[in-house]
């Protein structure tokens, strides 16, 4: 195997690809970076979850391909000068020649190394930058507790041509409603996906225009499994198992309240106020006309009060949440103007931006359980 590529088109390659290796490899050989260098470069990484490779240009002598340590050609690559790069093997090690500087590395046994698993039928496509931003939007509410794992995902359900994005742990559920272009307008799939891997795939795909997404429909081929391709890169994951909660009946019909507050100032001052919050104890909102009151503490603790201006509609209402899922939810909402809406103030609140025209139902929705204040 011998070929030149440009530094920094082989540096980005390697670290994208190198994402996918595992933390503690079940088998040394997964550890390894698959090279294949053929009428472009491949490198392949695969930890029998989640696979990834990406394809590039090179100028390509001789074709071949090696497996080598995919960590280690990863701060290799980081570190070359920004000259063009050689690559060659010589019997059981790759060199590296960049400029003046020389890595000699180890192969591994590549025919020991698994198949990546084939993409699932193609389902269609959406634009890779909103995306992006709709598994951010959502991720940030799935549980972090890997002994249930169906609260670990984002539950990604196709209709037709819209795709909704759901996620929880319990305390907080996000919603996000995207139209993308499937394949077939009748396509209809459900599938729950790890929500880490979800989020680094869909930021990594913003390099190309649209995202495709691979996932077999209701009954068809490629069970199990969702990919996702874009700018010369692809990738898999398995499927999580497990039903997800029955989500929509937890979104309230009807409020009995309505506030709105500027997105910014109110994200300082929950910031603020919150200083002197416990762990485990909530910022405090008192929303009456014209204005909110944020207070957090007790009186054995130290203690913080804002004022803010806020319009509401309906009855006064005090009600307290956690402020870091609070603040989660205002970074998130994409909006000048936050809007809250709510029921009681023992009962969810959804938190969503100021729709662009009155009446549009938000594409975004985020519910968040108030903690029960004492007394």
């Amino acid at each position: 195997m011998k070929f030149r590529i440009d530094r920094d088109a082989l540096a980005d390659a390697v670290a994208w690809t190198a994402r996918s290796l595992p933390q503690r490899p079940p088998v040394p050989v997964l550890a390894g970076m698959h090279i294949e260098a053929g009428d472009r470069l491949k490198l392949s990484a695969f930890d029998y979850e989640v696979s990834a490779q990406v394809t590039t240009d090179i100028d390509v002598e001789e074709e071949g391909t090696a497996l080598v340590s995919g960590r280690l050609l990863a701060e290799i690559c980081r570190s070359l000068p920004p000259q063009p790069v050689e690559v060659t093997t010589d019997g059981a090690k790759v060199m590296l020649r960049c400029g003046s500087a020389k890595f000699t590395l180890l192969t591994m046994p590549v025919e020991d190394y698994p198949s990546l698993p084939d993409m699932p039928p193609a389902a269609g496509a959406v634009g890779s930058d909103e995306f992006a931003a709709a598994v951010a939007q959502v991720a940030i509410a799935a549980g972090r507790d890997d002994t249930i794992p169906m609260l670990t995902g984002v539950r990604v359900e196709i209709e037709g041509e819209t795709v909704t994005l759901a996620s929880t742990d319990r305390y907080r559920l996000a919603v996000r409603e995207l139209h993308w272009k499937p394949e077939r307008p009748d396509f209809s799939a459900v599938a729950l996906v790890p929500a880490r891997t979800l989020a680094d795939t869909a930021k990594s795909l913003t390099t190309g225009a649209e995202v495709s997404i691979a996932l077999g429909g209701a009954g068809g081929t490629g069970e199990g499994m969702i990919g996702f391709s874009g700018g010369g890169r692809r990738t898999t994951s398995r499927l999580l198992d497990g039903d997800f909660v029955k989500y929509r009946s937890l979104l309230p019909s009807e409020y009995a309240g309505l506030a709105e507050v500027q997105t910014g100032p109110f994200i300082e001052a929950v910031k603020r106020v919150s200083l002197v919050a416990e762990r485990n104890t909530p910022v405090r909102l008192s929303f009456s006309q014209g204005e909110v009151v944020l207070e957090a503490g007790t009186g054995d603790e130290a203690q913080a009060v804002e004022a803010l201006e806020a319009t509401l509609e309906g009855e006064d209402i005090n009600i307290a949440f956690n402020h870091t899922f609070l603040l989660d939810g205002l970074a998130a909402i994409g909006s000048d103007v936050a809007r809250l809406s709510f029921t009681t103030p023992t009962k969810p609140a959804v938190l969503t931006g100021k729709p662009p025209e009155e009446g549009a139902n938000p594409s975004y929705r985020y519910l968040i359980m108030p903690v029960r204040l004492s007394g």
